[in-house]
C-alpha cells in the first residue's frame, strides 16, 4: 500500500490538488493556512493586510526571538487600519482565513485522512470538509488490518499560533489511542535533532508525551511535520522509524510512504 503523506501546506493549493496522485491513501498532517510566508514576505495573510515591509521586519523579529517587540509591531498596524480589540482583529481576520479554507479544501484529495496543525482553526473546518475528508485527532482508525493514530495541534509556545494545546491535554490524546502500528502527528517527540530548524536557528516545541509514547509502544513509524528545517529528517528511536515528512508548502511533494 502506498501512502502520500503531506504537512505544513501553507497555502499551496495548486500542488496539494496533486499531492493523492498514484497513492492508495492520502494523509493530511494540518497547517494549511499561510498567515506569513518567511521565505517570501509578499505572501500570506499578514503580508494582504498589512504590506510585505511590514510582514518582513515581523518575520525578522519572530526569528529573532523577539516575539513581544514582534506583537507590538502588529498591534501598531492594526490600529493604523483602525481595528482595535482582539474581536475586531478576528473579525477582519477570519473573512480572509475562510477564502483561504475554501480553496484548500476544495483542492484536497478525496478521500484523506486529516488532523490539525498548530496553524489551523479547527472550528472552522467543518464549514469546508467534503465527502470523503475523515478529520481524527487522539483517535484511531484500521487501514489494511493496521492500526493508524492520529494527535493534532501544537503546544504552547512563544509564538501563540492559533491551535496549542495544554500540555496535560495533549498528553491524555496520545494516551488515549492505545498501541498503533503508524502514528501520525503534526509535532515531533522532543528530541533535539528532530525539533532543532536548522534556518530559523531554534527549537522548536516537541512532545514529551510523544516520545514517552513510541518509546513504550514501538510503532513502526511516526510521521510528523512542523519543522520546516529540521537537523534530522528522520532518525529511529528502538524500532520505529521517526520521519519529517517535509514542508510541503517549500517541495510541492508528498512524502511517500509504502506499508506492506
Amino acid at each position: 500500500m502506498r501512502v502520500h503523506v503531506t504537512s505544513d501546506v501553507h497555502g499551496a493549493a495548486a500542488e496539494l490538488s496533486r499531492a493523492a496522485q498514484g497513492c492508495d491513501a492520502f494523509v493530511c498532517l494540518g497547517d494549511l493556512i499561510c498567515f506569513l510566508d518567511y521565505h517570501d514576505p509578499t505572501r500570506g495573510i499578514f503580508a494582504d493586510l498589512f504590506g510585505a515591509d511590514h510582514a518582513a521586519e515581523y518575520i525578522a523579529l519572530r526569528t529573532a526571538n523577539r516575539f513581544e517587540e514582534a506583537r507590538a509591531l502588529s498591534a501598531r498596524a492594526w490600529s493604523d487600519l483602525g481595528v482595535d480589540g482582539q474581536e475586531g482583529r478576528w473579525g477582519v481576520m477570519q473573512a480572509m482565513v475562510r477564502a483561504q479554507y475554501e480553496e484548500l479544501f476544495d483542492a484536497m484529495p478525496r478521500p484523506a485522512l486529516l488532523t490539525y496543525g498548530n496553524v489551523d482553526l479547527p472550528d472552522l473546518w467543518p464549514d469546508f470538509l467534503a465527502e470523503g475528508h475523515r478529520v481524527l485527532d487522539g483517535q484511531v482508525v484500521e487501514v489494511e488490518g493496521l492500526r493508524w493514530g492520529f494527535v493534532g495541534g501544537g503546544l504552547p509556545s512563544p509564538m501563540r499560533t492559533p491551535f496549542e494545546v495544554p500540555t496535560e491535554v495533549y498528553a491524555d490524546k496520545v494516551a488515549a489511542l492505545g498501541p498503533v502500528d503508524v502514528l501520525f502527528t503534526h509535532i515531533p517527540p522532543a528530541l533535539p535533532e528532530l525539533t532543532y530548524d536548522v534556518e530559523a536557528r531554534r527549537f522548536e516545541i516537541g512532545s514529551s508525551a510523544l516520545l514517552d509514547y513510541v518509546r513504550e509502544h514501538q510503532p513502526r513509524y511516526h510521521l510528523f511535520g512542523h519543522i520546516h528545517q529540521p537537523l534530522a529528517s528522520r532518525m529511529r528511536i528502538g524500532r520505529t522509524e521517526c520521519i519529517n515528512v517535509g514542508h510541503f508548502q517549500g517541495t510541492g511533494l508528498p512524502f511517500v510512504l509504502d506499508l506492506p
